[in-house]
């Protein structure tokens, strides 16, 4: 049995052009251009019902802000729960240009209601429970949310015609789970050993997904996004926490940052390029096939608080609370995203850097989130 150990030394000697060095930036970022442009065609939302599942979660709110932006006269939609004040956060600023419909995954007659009461062309199916280690204590309200309520949703489809184009599905890199040295970076053909219930509920919902459109027609894509992160993200995600705690060290001078374990690598893709890919997913992606969405690099959670303080110019101590650890870790993801920029046109456009400023910003400018973390 390899140990951790040997595993992350292993990569770092094998597997360095795929690794971020904190201490060695330049060539990184020289590789990203400073022209920022859309790579999927905004014409093909012209005039488009288009439903978002989960749109006042991270992903869903940053898809509607560009879906929004694109000017393209779409009437878009979204699923929320009933809620007896509703605040919405993420999305208060853009509630006037979408129209909300009550509908919870759970409950198949407020779906069904709603979904034939829009007839969406295009789907982004995003609603589920998101937080590994949240998978570990509870669940039955994980497999319930992430499965169920995918087949609820897929059921109303299957039972109404109308004339769906597209459901783009999110799926997740955890579903690789245990991944070994020589199968970094990652590509969609790698083996699946799923470490968490959250793993096993996304390795189902792309079987339904892929299912129903081999047995009933329905024009499913999934995708496989990498860790993904930006302003917004929800606050117990590590690259919140790490931001909101260089924040706070910026604002009131503690440098003590406590995390879980700092050994584990990832591929942190910047919300704006996972925003470009499910795109164009949704609108050039072949129906029933599976596409990886990532970064193409990795970073351990260390190098990653090392790289986020030192562009803050601040120490940071890091205080190691062994209760976040993870009952059965993954110990690295790096994206092989080739496929997708083959098939799609996608490619990362935002490095590393750039996101992690982005996210320290956002708390510093939200400083109230600092309070409850």
């Amino acid at each position: 049995m390899v140990s951790e150990t040997e595993i992350f030394e292993e990569l770092a000697k094998k597997h360095k052009d795929v690794l971020i060095d904190p201490d060695n930036l330049e060539k990184y970022n020289s590789m990203f251009s400073k022209e920022k442009k859309d790579l999927f065609d905004a014409n093909k939302f012209a005039d488009k019902r288009i439903l978002i599942t989960g749109i006042s979660g991270f992903v869903g709110s940053h898809i509607a802000e560009k879906l929004i932006s694109l000017e393209q006269n779409i009437d878009l939609y979204g699923f929320v729960r009933r809620q007896s004040v509703p605040i919405l956060p993420n999305i208060r600023n853009i509630v006037k240009d979408l129209t909300l419909k009550i509908g919870n995954l759970f409950d198949y007659p407020s779906m069904e209601k709603a979904i034939t009461e829009i007839e969406p062309h295009y789907i982004f199916h995003l609603a589920a429970q998101s937080f590994v280690p949240t998978s570990f204590t509870a669940p039955i309200e994980c497999v319930q949310t992430n499965i169920q309520g995918t087949l609820n949703l897929y059921e109303v489809i299957r039972k109404h015609e109308f004339d769906l184009e597209g459901i783009q599905v999110a799926c997740s890199s955890e579903e690789y789970g245990l991944v070994y040295p020589d199968e970094i970076p990652i590509n969609e053909d790698n083996p699946m050993r799923p470490q968490s219930p959250y793993a096993i509920s996304k390795v189902a919902t792309e079987h339904l997904s892929l299912t129903y459109h081999r047995a009933y027609g329905l024009p499913t894509i999934v995708t496989r996004g990498f860790n993904h992160t930006g302003p917004r993200r929800g606050l117990q995600f590590v690259t919140s926490v790490i931001g909101s705690q260089i924040a706070r060290a910026l604002k009131t001078g503690e440098k003590v940052m406590t995390i879980g374990n700092p050994k584990p690598i990832r591929d942190f893709t910047d919300i704006r390029d996972m925003v470009q890919g499910y795109l164009l997913a949704i609108t050039k992606g072949k129906r029933g096939d599976v596409y990886n969405l990532g970064h193409g690099y990795g970073i351990s959670i260390e190098n990653l608080i090392k790289l986020t303080a030192s562009h803050f110019n601040i120490d940071i101590e890091i205080q190691i609370d062994q209760d976040r650890f993870r009952p059965a870790e993954v110990n690295v993801l790096i994206c092989d995203y080739s496929k997708a920029k083959n098939d799609l046109g996608y490619y990362p456009q935002y490095p590393l850097t750039d996101t992690m400023e982005n996210i320290v910003n956002y708390f510093l400018s939200n400083d109230v989130f600092l309070n409850v973390m």
